[in-house]
């Protein structure tokens, strides 16, 4: 099997990396040739990539409209699958199945990441015991998809959740886009400057990804602009629903207060002990590595 990786940042080296560790040979192609250099001389790829049709898959770790941009402007050999590592998935669904490309396309999102970028930051085990998202349409090929579970099992995933593209981008609106938010927004507040001697593990929490790549970011929020409003609007509503709370308090006590919070706290308990799969959502284990 000839497998490819387009993009050499954090995530397309770290797939590179990662299947290289399980024995696979794997090419790569980046934009920079910086990025090709390193590539090459720390050995993250096998050799460059320039003719895309002699693959039979191809990794696409690329910003969003590049991803899609790529997919539609390349040629690939005839029934190749083409995996697209975006944030978004209907966005780059969608403008796949309208083209309708000779291609075996599946969408799939790779739950794992640092706060850093570039391919100095890829490494081989990113992947360890995470979980890799896999779409599935109209047009979707399973034996595709069983070849890219084999293949994210051999990085190092632990789980497969599959879904269509509607419940990645809903979900994924709320589980990391509306973080990304809160955390760029909290770190607005004018009392951040010098804070850092008052900082504990709560802090560092909030503001460990509020100095992400706002380009990439601004085009995957509005790639998923109505589920990333929606998710905005909830949280504004509760944050409202606290400060009326916190208003009240004042005036009856604070249990007044902590009655809102308990809701809040059963809510994350009853969320987090809650199966893996739902509505539209089912989960396949890859794998015996320790799971995140």
């Amino acid at each position: 099997m000839k497998i490819c990786v387009v993009g050499l940042g954090l995530i397309g080296g770290s797939v590179c990396l990662s299947l290289k560790g399980s024995g696979r040979k794997v090419d790569g192609f980046d934009i920079s040739e910086n990025v090709m250099r390193y590539a090459k001389k720390r050995g993250v790829i096998n050799s460059p990539a320039h003719d895309f049709s002699r693959y039979d898959v191809v990794f696409v770790a690329l910003p969003v409209h590049a991803t899609l941009d790529f997919i539609l402007q390349t040629r690939f050999s005839s029934g190749a699958i083409v995996c697209d590592l975006c944030g978004v998935k209907k966005f780059i669904e969608d403008g796949v199945y309208a083209a309708r490309r000779d291609i075996k396309y599946i969408g799939a999102h790779p739950m794992a990441g640092k706060e850093v970028s570039g391919i100095e930051n890829a490494c081989a085990d990113l992947f360890k015991g995470a979980n890799i998202v896999i779409t599935r349409g109209i047009y979707t090929d399973e034996s595709s998809v069983d070849i890219i579970k084999t293949l994210a099992a051999e990085m190092g995933f632990a789980r497969a959740v599959e879904c269509s593209a509607d419940v990645h981008d809903r979900k994924i609106a709320y589980t990391s886009q509306l973080a990304h938010i809160v955390s760029n927004s909290y770190v607005k507040d004018g009392e951040i400057s010098a804070c850092l001697g008052f900082t504990g593990g709560s802090f560092q929490d909030m503001t460990r990804i509020a100095g992400v790549d706002e380009k990439i970011w601004a085009d995957l929020y509005l790639a998923n602009y109505e589920n990333v409003r929606d998710k905005c609007g909830n949280l504004i509503r509760s944050l409202s629903d606290f400060i009326a709370a916190l208003d009240d308090a004042k005036q009856c006590g604070s249990a007044v207060l902590a009655n809102y919070l308990s809701v809040g706290a059963t809510a994350f308990r009853e969320g987090k002990a809650s199966e893996f799969s739902g509505e539209g959502i089912t989960v396949h284990k890859l794998g015996s590595g320790e799971e995140k």
